[in-house]
């Protein structure tokens, strides 16, 4: 893509009047009424604020608009503003740079609200149904309270005083029925910054957030203002039995960022990638041929798991738990929550898989025949073990042997 294409693609709002002239070729610039602009002052009046588009076009707005609460002026000539363009009149731009207090403001609540123009108020008073706000002055405009904030209101008099933008959603009878709202600022506001902090973010990056919510499937953890799932399989090496046990609503928490799907505006967390992965000193701690005590955690038809300590599984095939007769599920030998002696097959640390036998295990009489099914765990990518996809495929075979059994 050239620049010249670049630039005719870029938002309009967010164009300077000095790019605006020279991508039109000195030809007059066409706005849109609410339409963001950037400005620069060429000459300040007694009533008046003028302002320089670019090339011929020539702009103006309220000098009210500049002053502070002391009546000085915040700007200079030379200076750049940005400012709302709010319509032509006599072939002149009128702008302003936000609706606020004063005579002045009166004039333009129609085309703010027309416009899309944020405006200022003060909050007077609580009201049956949401506050009513003052604005441009005198008039007075009415809030629901499911408009004020984004959070549900529990006292509404932390808000009278308080002076805040609002958007006019409804303008009837010249001023006397205004309807305002803050939470689409605030909204648009909050919007603009996920979209910000969402570019921000890597993955592998680690941040801080606090846990908001807790389900059967994962936690969801706030970082920053925007919402990540904390899976089951990544709270910890072992398996997560019950979330409760392990983590609380409120906690403050250090997460790694496992996974970002921008488009789908999804974030996935972990909290197992800040720990010690007990998978680095498995060959040491668990030789080929040692014996250690472990228990049985899920059964299957092709085997039964073994947990020799949080993180640490292992698979002992159906072959090697019926001393020579063959047996169609491993809880025909075994019950979950049994503790057993057993001795290590075989280990792979790079794909995390260990390989167990009963301790007194005679290699004479098992069966020979290995299912696929154990060829496939065997497999496994060091990911695909413990994942929440694993753990659901695993309790659908369960229970379609349950029904076939039955």
């Amino acid at each position: 893509m050239n620049q010249e294409q670049q630039n005719m693609n870029e938002p309009i709002e967010e164009q300077s009047f000095a790019e605006l002239f020279e991508q039109s070729n000195q030809e007059p610039v066409w706005l849109k009424p609410g339409q963001k602009v950037e400005a620069r002052i060429v000459k300040i009046s007694p009533e008046w604020v003028f302002l320089d588009l670019g090339g011929k076009n020539e702009g103006y707005l309220d000098k009210k608009e500049l002053l502070n609460e002391a009546g000085d002026l915040t700007f200079k000539e030379g200076d750049t503003i940005r400012a709302y363009f709010l319509s032509s009149r006599q072939s002149e731009k009128l702008f302003t740079t936000k609706i606020g207090a004063g005579d002045a403001g009166r004039i333009y609540l129609e085309d703010a609200w027309q416009s899309g123009i944020p405006v200022e108020g003060v909050v007077d008073k609580e009201v049956k149904g949401g506050f009513e706000v003052r604005i441009a002055g005198t008039i007075r405009g009415f809030c629901p309270f499911s408009q004020m904030g984004l959070a549900r209101i529990d006292r509404p008099a932390d808000y009278v005083g308080q002076r805040l933008q609002f958007i006019i959603t409804e303008y009837g009878e010249r001023g006397r029925n205004v309807i305002l709202s803050n939470r689409i600022i605030l909204a648009k506001e909050q919007q603009a910054n996920r979209e910000a902090m969402m570019q921000s973010l890597r993955e592998g990056q680690i941040v801080k957030g606090k846990i908001i919510s807790l389900q059967k499937f994962g936690a969801f953890v706030d970082i920053g203002g925007l919402h990540g799932l904390l899976p089951m399989s990544e709270i910890a090496w072992g398996r997560t039995e019950n979330i409760n046990d392990a983590l609380k609503v409120g906690e403050e928490v250090e997460v790694a960022i496992l996974k970002m799907d921008r488009e789908k505006d999804r974030i996935s967390l972990s909290l197992k990638k800040m720990l010690a992965d007990p998978w680095e000193k498995v060959e040491s701690e668990y030789p080929e041929g040692s014996i250690h005590s472990g228990k049985v955690v899920r059964l299957m038809n092709f085997g039964a798991f073994i947990t020799l300590k949080p993180g640490i599984d292992g698979l002992m095939h159906i072959s090697r738990l019926g001393a020579g007769k063959r047996i169609n599920h491993a809880s025909e030998v075994l019950k979950e929550g049994q503790s057993i002696e057993v001795k290590i097959e075989k280990v792979d640390k790079t794909a995390k898989r260990l390989s167990l036998v009963l301790a007194e295990h005679d290699a004479v009489k098992e069966q020979k025949e290995v299912p696929e099914d154990y060829q496939q765990y065997m497999k496994k990518t060091q990911d695909s073990f413990g994942s929440l996809g694993d753990q659901l495929k695993d309790r659908m075979v369960v229970q379609l042997n349950e029904k076939e059994g039955g």
